[in-house]
């Protein structure tokens, strides 16, 4: 993990020399600048009276600064004071989750933090406890700095995240689209062949049915043809024989035709 930690010549000034010494109940901290991934924070230690530690964190995204804590019980939202030399100081809290809390710190109390010597927070343990803040303008200016570029870098990356997301999805979109385009034109030809094919069979089965027809009607004629020749060559060499007796031949009865 980078850190970014002031001049050594403004340590040594915030670290030394009875002077600048915290006063009793009071811690004197390094502004130890942290990147973290979207933002960048420095944690600061605030002692109380029986020297019980108690932590908080300043996060910056280069826009905002935000004090950041952990305690066991607090409000959903709440508006609440911290002390700088002496003065209240009061911002927005936001519970985070059950033992989270975050409070959006006002530019006016942003220009105090710069300016001041203690940083008091009376609701954050069980008494209140404070820091010096020493060095605190440069601080908050390269908290700030820090912040705003790893935000920046941190926009960019997610920009840059969501653009190849999106041509990935733009990509899957027209891939989906092409193949089913694709097996729609396939359907289609499918279908095109299927119709071609019973259209082929029916014309086939026409065909085959007019054939029949025909080769019916051609044994017909042909059945005829013969008979009609069988009956010539009857007629020809089988000529009819006379029938007795001959038409128009009367008898004269005879005496016992009457039964006498």
């Amino acid at each position: 993990m980078i850190r970014y930690l002031l001049s050594g010549a403004l340590a040594v000034a915030m670290l030394g020399g009875p002077a600048m010494a915290a006063p009793a109940g009071s811690s004197i901290f390094t502004w130890i600048i942290t990147p973290d991934e979207d933002s960048c924070h420095t944690d600061i230690e605030l002692i109380g009276r029986s020297n019980n530690p108690a932590m908080i964190s300043l996060v910056s995204d280069g826009e905002h600064v935000q004090l950041k804590f952990a305690k066991d019980e607090m409000p959903k939202r709440a508006f609440l004071a911290v002390d700088i030399d002496k003065k209240p100081y009061s911002n927005l809290l936001t519970r985070l989750d059950p033992k989270v809390g975050t409070m959006t710190l006002s530019d006016e109390t942003l220009t105090a933090l710069r300016k001041g010597g203690t940083l008091l927070i009376a609701w954050l343990a069980e008494e209140p406890v404070s820091a010096k803040l020493t060095g605190s303008e440069q601080g908050l200016n390269d908290l700030r700095i820090c912040g705003a570029q790893v935000s920046g870098q941190y926009r960019a990356q997610v920009a840059a995240r969501q653009d190849a997301q999106a041509r990935v999805a733009a990509e899957a979109r027209a891939k989906q689209l092409a193949d089913e385009q694709l097996a729609l034109v396939r359907a289609q030809k499918k279908a095109a062949e299927a119709q071609t094919q019973q259209v082929a069979q029916e014309t086939r089965r026409q065909q085959a049915e007019a054939d029949a027809q025909r080769q019916r009607a051609e044994d017909e004629d042909e059945v005829r043809a013969a008979e009609a020749r069988r009956q010539e060559y009857l007629q020809r060499y089988y000529p009819p024989r006379p029938t007795y007796p001959p038409p128009g031949y009367y008898r004269p009865p005879y005496p016992n035709d009457d039964g006498n």
